[in-house]
């Protein structure tokens, strides 16, 4: 926000526009950059899936993890920065959203290096934990000690494309993701398939061009924000640490770290079910979950355009409005991903044909996407809605219904191991539970007041 519509906030497009043109439009570049992002776990599983079975296994036992780096650094805490730099702007105070940057990135920087401390130390347990033995198991190890080795570099990247989204330009980040999703497709492929004079790596060839991109994310973003092309410059020598930047940060980011957290952790009990029931039932549970995890990028785009509109909205007592943008960024997710739920639901071959030709793995993954195509659309509708409700500083709601989603999850899983389940059971489970959260976070939002209170259910 520049200080000329700081003083006239009444008179700034995002309180005085259109709600849904104005709201397509900040989403577009996003919405772009995480298709491109998708692209990347279409290519990447179809490279596993070259490889065979015991791959795809593997990777379906770290996938989760590798997600949940994403959500926490971008979507939760990435959340938390970004208010808070677009806040000290909006203030006038410059000086403030600089340190903000610096602070930022300290937080990237030692996030990142306790996940790569906690993923090599606990990861081959975790994996163990879900059912990985054998081959699958060290393929699943070998894989995922590679990848969280970089997960500092991916944490730094997500830090600093949230300082540059506080400033409110959406370009810069969308264009990063753009430019390093389409390097990592490219250098994953070649070092897992050994193309030219590469190597033949495997997995760890993936995990190598997640590492790459990542760095070159990171070193282009630095090089943008300390040479002053944006609004902030970020400055690395001279800032003192001050415990009130890092609580200003904090105090949204933290809170919400945990709705992802309890996302990836009902992702791990399902895939603990599933791998009781043998390889090819995981393995086609992994084609059908990357797609599920696929579609989170597609709501984040949308629901990251609507956080700055609720925010300034509800900042402005403008309470009805920031509740119907709220409503209108859910809408337009859940048809997104209601499309998506209806072609895979209708014809899972489209999706689960990509990436394996084992009978029985194909027959698993399209009995997944037939079940839980049809609860997308709600899916997608309470996870824009956390985000939108990260903008009114009103987070608990969203955080309780991904509670209410995982103690399903345990209850009903547990009485169905207790059984003799077959994977539709749980695969309808899924869906259940998706259709729960998305109805439970729109429950919690009609509820809870926004601002001094005025238009609560609006």
């Amino acid at each position: 926000m520049t200080s000329a519509s700081a003083s006239r906030p009444d008179q700034h497009p995002l309180l005085s526009g259109p709600i849904l043109p104005t709201l397509l439009k900040l989403s577009a570049p996003n919405v772009l950059a995480m298709t491109m992002a998708v692209a990347v776990g279409v290519a990447e599983t179809w490279y596993i899936g070259l490889l065979g079975t015991g791959p795809l296994a593997a990777m379906a036992l770290v996938f989760p993890f590798n997600m949940l780096t994403q959500m926490l650094s971008s979507g939760a805490m990435g959340g938390g920065v970004s208010s808070a730099v677009s806040r000290a702007l909006g203030a006038g105070d410059d000086a403030r959203a600089r340190t903000l940057a610096f602070h930022a990135t300290v937080i990237g920087a030692i996030a990142g290096l306790v996940y790569t401390f906690l993923f090599l130390t606990f990861g081959p347990a975790l994996y163990a934990m879900l059912g990985g033995k054998g081959q699958v198991l060290a393929d699943a190890v070998a894989y995922g000690g590679t990848l969280f080795c970089g997960a500092t570099l991916v944490w730094l990247m997500n830090a600093l494309a949230s300082v540059v989204r506080g400033t409110g330009n959406m370009r810069v980040p969308s264009v990063t993701i753009l430019i390093t999703s389409a390097l990592q497709i490219v250098v994953g492929g070649v070092l897992c398939l050994g193309l030219g004079p590469a190597p033949a790596l495997g997995l760890q060839g993936i995990a190598i061009g997640n590492i790459v991109s990542s760095g070159v994310g990171t070193a282009f973003l630095l090089w943008y924000l300390m040479t002053g092309q944006g609004r902030l410059v970020l400055r690395l020598q001279g800032v003192q640490l001050q415990r009130g930047m890092f609580a200003d940060i904090l105090k949204v980011g933290a809170l919400a770290c945990l709705s992802p957290l309890q996302s990836v952790l009902t992702t791990l009990v399902f895939t603990g079910f599933i791998a009781r029931l043998g390889t090819e039932a995981l393995a086609g549970y992994g084609i059908g979950q990357r797609l599920e995890f696929m579609l989170i990028p597609i709501a984040f785009g949308i629901g990251v355009a609507s956080v700055p509109m609720v925010g300034m909205a509800v900042g402005a007592g403008q309470v009805p409005r920031a509740r119907r943008v709220a409503w209108i960024a859910g809408g337009v997710s859940a048809v997104n991903l209601g499309v998506v739920g209806l072609i895979v639901s209708l014809m899972p071959e489209v999706w689960s044909s990509l990436f394996s030709n084992d009978a029985q793995v194909l027959a698993s993954a399209s009995q997944y996407l037939s079940l839980a195509g049809p609860a997308f659309p709600l899916f997608g509708f309470g996870l824009t809605l956390y985000f939108a409700s990260q903008g009114s500083g009103k987070v608990l709601g969203p955080v309780m219904a991904a509670t209410l989603r995982l103690i399903l999850v345990i209850a009903v899983g547990s009485w169905l191991s207790n059984g003799k389940p077959e994977a539709w059971h749980y695969y309808a489970l899924v869906a259940g539970a998706m259709a729960t959260y998305g109805l439970a976070t729109a429950t919690a939002i009609w509820l809870t007041p926004w601002g001094n209170g005025n238009g609560v259910r609006s």
